[in-house]
């Protein structure tokens, strides 16, 4: 925002509050369209048609909610450097349902208050965020490796198991992608299973720390969310 015109920056949260409800639901649409079309093998061709259509008509809006807020930005280049995940998401669209987070964030601001603590809601939406990029990626890996020769991943049920063991990074090795882009996704699951766990062990750490100080300090200040003590 440092770079960005008051009235530019206006207009963009304007639109943003306008299209985020929308989008989100979008969201959940292109990941139940695309998951209907992976998972129910027995539909007719017409319907897979359909859904298909359905994602990719979703996918455009994304697409052009991007170029809308680049456009209102006034930053030129500079708003993909700034706006990686949104820039991620036009690229790979089953990631825009952990923007469903932000989504929750923007009715909260609406509301003009927080229903849960900092440290409850860090726990809240890495556990959403979680659950969603590991159904999209459980997803995306199946339908990349069911057809391919020697593939160990042949079931969805293998798919979500997988896609467990590589979240937490434990990946036990029993199954693994063996195809370009199966293994292209499990480069980008391991990335967001480290960085989700160093999101929950962080806040978690630091919610000891102020416990302990609290202990040892005596009744201190209320955390975000909370009111004061003794109320």
């Amino acid at each position: 925002m440092d770079d960005e015109p008051v009235h530019e920056f206006s207009r963009k949260l304007r639109w943003e509050e306008r299209t985020d409800i929308p989008l989100a639901i979008a969201s959940l649409v292109f990941l139940g369209a695309y998951a209907v079309h992976v998972l129910a093998h027995a539909l007719p061709g017409a319907v897979h048609v359909t859904l298909l259509s359905l994602a990719y008509t979703c996918w455009a809006l994304f697409a052009l909610d991007y170029a809308v807020r680049w456009r209102l930005s006034g930053q030129g280049p500079r708003f993909v450097r700034r706006h990686l995940l949104d820039t991620a998401v036009v690229l790979l669209p089953l990631l825009r349902p952990v923007r469903i987070v932000h989504t929750y964030e923007t009715v909260e601001r609406r509301h003009g208050h927080r229903r849960l603590s900092l440290h409850a809601r860090v726990m809240a939406y890495t556990s959403l965020s979680a659950g969603l990029l590991g159904f999209a990626g459980a997803l995306s890996v199946y339908h990349q490796e069911r057809g391919a020769p020697h593939a160990t991943i042949r079931t969805f049920g293998d798919a979500v198991w997988w896609t467990c063991s590589t979240l937490t990074t434990v990946g036990y090795g029993d199954v693994a992608p063996v195809t370009f882009w199966g293994r292209l996704i499990a480069v980008g699951l391991m990335l967001c299973g480290v960085a989700l766990l160093g999101a929950v062990t962080g806040s978690f750490s630091s919610l000891l720390l102020q416990r302990f100080a609290r202990g040892e300090d005596g009744p201190g200040l209320p955390e975000d969310g909370e009111g004061p003590p003794g109320t």
